[in-house]
């Protein structure tokens, strides 16, 4: 007997809608979501409970560890920059309520120092090169001229992406513990469902437990070019402060140049350009006013 077959017995469904990898069911008894386990949520979910964290679905049935059955949560219309704001909130209540310390050790602090400033040498050499290449042709296209003219914020982010991963280093390599939270770690705008008796984050599968900051980054690389992180940050650090090392690490991570690459097909080759330089004028507007807030400190 399938999970459907079970559905089908028990609360007697008559619409079935296929809406990416879930198979939403309408039933005399409501509407209920079908879905391939990937990871034991069961367990995920009654440890979120018992820490006071119940903004997820419920699971209604498991099939042989194989589906989950989950309540539907209808949405909310809201604007997006509203539901932003309450991400933000049901984000930092997620992290503030699973967080607890760890011991570290300087081999991982090493192992992130290292992987960051590898990071900023590839980046480097590969706008380097692609900069020096453009600088040698006798015609240059739009969107190739378009990045020669902003090259220099992107060695200006590495530089600063540089000497922050060396003060962040300097700052926790003394350290003998890490704060580590439960991480959603798939954050996306449509992962937050937003209503009013009870809003949830979904998609879970990839879920971890790591330092808080991952949720951010991956959210934000996502979405930066739709919203202003301005107001989610503020309201994030209002119910769920990092601490210094945090923040730093933080900011340079997003604080990286995404990596693109020039194709034969101008028109992509211009939009990639644009939303690439976007991203680092965006990011430093962005992260500029904790610096001022450090510097006033």
């Amino acid at each position: 007997m399938s999970s459907l077959d079970i559905l089908k017995s028990i609360y007697k469904p008559y619409r079935y809608t296929l809406n990416n990898h879930v198979t939403i069911v309408d039933s005399s008894s409501g509407k209920f979501v079908i879905k391939k386990q990937n990871k034991d949520l069961f367990t995920l979910f009654n440890y979120l409970h018992n820490r006071g964290f119940d903004s997820f679905p419920e699971i209604k049935h498991n099939y042989r560890n194989e589906e989950n059955v989950f309540e539907y949560i209808e949405e909310d219309a809201i604007p997006e920059e509203q539901k932003l704001e309450e991400m933000a909130a049901l984000l930092a209540s997620l992290h503030n309520k699973t967080v607890y310390y760890k011991k570290a050790s300087l081999d991982g602090f090493k192992e992130i120092y290292d992987a960051v400033h590898s990071n900023i040498s590839y980046l480097s050499s590969y706008y380097e090169s692609l900069f020096l290449n453009i600088c040698k042709e006798e015609f240059v296209s739009p969107s190739k001229y378009l990045f020669a003219r902003n090259y220099y914020k992107v060695r200006q982010s590495l530089a600063f992406c540089k000497e922050e991963i060396d003060a962040w280093y300097n700052l926790v390599k003394d350290e003998e513990k890490a704060r580590v939270a439960v991480v959603h770690n798939n954050l996306a705008l449509e992962h937050f469902i937003y209503n009013q008796q009870k809003s949830a984050l979904i998609s879970w599968d990839q879920y971890k437990i790591d330092t808080p900051i991952i949720d951010f980054v991956h959210l934000y690389q996502k979405e930066y070019l739709n919203h202003d992180f301005a107001t989610f940050l503020e309201k994030y650090f209002n119910h769920f402060e990092f601490l210094e090392s945090e923040k730093k690490l933080l900011f340079i991570l997003i604080s990286l140049p995404m990596i693109f690459e020039l194709s034969d097909n101008e028109f992509n080759n211009t939009k990639l350009v644009k939303e690439n330089i976007s991203y680092i004028y965006g990011t430093e507007k962005l992260i500029r006013p904790y610096y001022f807030k450090e510097e006033e400190e």
